[in-house]
């Protein structure tokens, strides 16, 4: 009876696994008008956009709120 278990298990966590297929229904079915924008994507579909190099000046006056923060999220 326990190995008819097993088996039973066994094989629903092959079928399981043999039905999934990563990411298939992850897709939205619409054109993407910025696909060649190197602004979003950057040079290729994979590397970090432009955007995201960009460098900002510091504002020392969000300091105390931005502590004020951290300890509000992280504080124990």
């Amino acid at each position: 009876m326990k190995s008819l278990l097993n088996i039973g298990v066994f094989l629903l966590v092959v079928g399981s696994l043999t039905s999934c297929d990563y990411q298939k229904y992850n897709t939205i079915r619409q054109k993407d008008f910025r696909a060649d924008d190197k602004y979003v994507y950057g040079p290729g579909r994979d590397s970090a956009a432009v955007q995201t190099t960009y460098k900002y000046a510091s504002r020392p006056e969000l300091a105390e709120r931005t502590n004020k923060i951290r300890q509000k999220l992280f504080a124990k």
